[in-house]
C-alpha cells in the first residue's frame, strides 16, 4: 500500500477520473485490470489505491512511485498508451497530477 509520509522521497500521483454512473464500474474494471496485469509490475511502482465517490461520477486514484521518471516511463509504454485510450473512452476526463507529500497525519 502507498506510504503517506512527508518524509518519503517517492513520487505521489493523484489522478481524478470523471464519468457517468453508468460507466463507473466498467472504468473501475479497466483500472483494476491495468494495475493487476501491467502497472504494478513496472519498475519503481510502490502501491496504489482506487476510490469511488458515492454518486459513482468520480474515481480518484492514488499511486506512489520510487521516482518521477518511473511513472513517466510507464505512461510512455505502448501498452499503457493503448490502455489509456480505452480508459479515456469510458470517462469524460482524467488527469494525473504529481504531488510531493507536504504533511501526513496518522
Amino acid at each position: 500500500m502507498p506510504e503517506i509520509s512527508s518524509n518519503s522521497d517517492c513520487q505521489t500521483v493523484i489522478t481524478t477520473f470523471e464519468m457517468t454512473p453508468g460507466t463507473c464500474y466498467d472504468l473501475l474494471d479497466e483500472l483494476k485490470d491495468a494495475y493487476d496485469n501491467f502497472i504494478r509490475h513496472q519498475p519503481g511502482f510502490i502501491g496504489a489505491g482506487l476510490h469511488v465517490n458515492d454518486a459513482q461520477t468520480r474515481i480518484a486514484n492514488y499511486s506512489q512511485w520510487r521516482r518521477r521518471e518511473d511513472f513517466l516511463a510507464m505512461l510512455r509504454t505502448p501498452e499503457m498508451r493503448d490502455r489509456n485510450r480505452s480508459i479515456h473512452a469510458l470517462c469524460k476526463s482524467f488527469e494525473p497530477v504529481m504531488y510531493d507529500v507536504a504533511e501526513s497525519f496518522n
